[in-house]
């Protein structure tokens, strides 16, 4: 079976945009969407963890895939600090979840509630259930390079530059357990960063090899590949993607082309208790729900 669905959509939205001939907005509510970031929310590790910071990421190609990667983060989240950068408010990732001493991160800063990726040079694309509303847009700074680029890096400092405000909510559409998605106009163009390329021809089969890029429970960016996809619908497709809560509206990109192929938007459960203490839901590849991407 193969699939070509919603990025054509998305693509003709996108130089709809461009002429000014669209303003549409669906606020239907989604099936099995957790509609506060502040819950523990849907994903999990399948096979090995495949997650990694970018100074772990010798691939140089990634690496710019995710610099036009970018956190959602509250506003309230952000202090002005002087001369030309902010501080983000956080949370440690181990203390925030109780989890047990053996998780990789724990000691990582919380900011983001989402992720998402440019697409146009003053547009990104999200999850619907990230930026459902016009409200909810104005109230989310987008931050790019919120990234681990050293052992030692101290990502909650970011040049003011990097954090964008939202000017409109150009479509923001979901379907039950189909589409989920929003493009967003920023407040001024990004002009150190390159858009990244949506697949518009061909067909996405199962097999894929693909990789995701966003904000696993809202730390810092990490590049999980090593992953395929399962099983295709209408209008969406399932993979083994090793993601979290927090990377809903991640880029999911075709390892072999570096096309994006959608958004990821929906999984299996995080976490799981052991001994007092929360660890990673841990999968055979082939085996649990799977992570949808619309």
């Amino acid at each position: 079976m193969s699939l070509n669905y919603g990025l054509v959509a998305i693509y003709t939205i996108l130089f709809l945009t461009a002429c000014g001939k669209t303003n549409r907005h669906d606020s239907t509510e989604p099936i099995g969407i957790q509609k506060s970031s502040s819950k523990l929310s849907t994903r999990i590790i399948y096979g090995n963890d495949d997650r990694k910071d970018l100074y772990e990421v010798n691939d140089q190609q990634l690496v710019e895939w995710a610099s036009s990667t970018v956190a959602l983060v509250d506003e309230n989240n952000i202090e002005e600090l002087s001369g030309d950068f902010v501080h983000l408010k956080t949370k440690k990732f181990g203390a925030k979840y109780s989890l047990c001493d053996t998780e990789p991160y724990r000691e990582q800063p919380i900011a983001a509630f989402c992720s998402g990726f440019l697409v146009k040079e003053d547009v990104i694309i999200t999850a619907w259930h990230c930026v459902n509303s016009t409200a909810k847009c104005n109230k989310t700074k987008f931050v790019f390079g919120f990234a681990m680029n050293s052992f030692s890096d101290d990502p909650v400092i970011i040049n003011t530059k990097d954090v964008y405000n939202c000017k409109e909510l150009i479509r923001s559409e979901v379907n039950g357990k189909g589409a989920d998605f929003a493009v967003v106009k920023l407040d001024r163009k990004v002009t150190d960063r390159l858009p990244l390329k949506l697949r518009q021809t061909g067909f996405l089969t199962v097999g894929t090899n693909v990789t995701v890029i966003g904000h696993p429970t809202g730390i810092p960016t990490k590049i999980a590949d090593g992953a395929q996809v399962r099983m295709l619908n209408q209008s969406f497709f399932r993979t083994n993607l090793d993601t979290y809560g927090g990377n809903s509206g991640s880029a999911v990109f075709n390892s072999l082309t570096g096309e994006v192929e959608g958004v990821l938007v929906r999984g299996d459960i995080d976490f799981v208790y052991k001994n007092g203490c929360r660890v990673s839901k841990v999968c055979k590849s082939n085996e649990c729900r799977g992570e949808d991407v619309t």
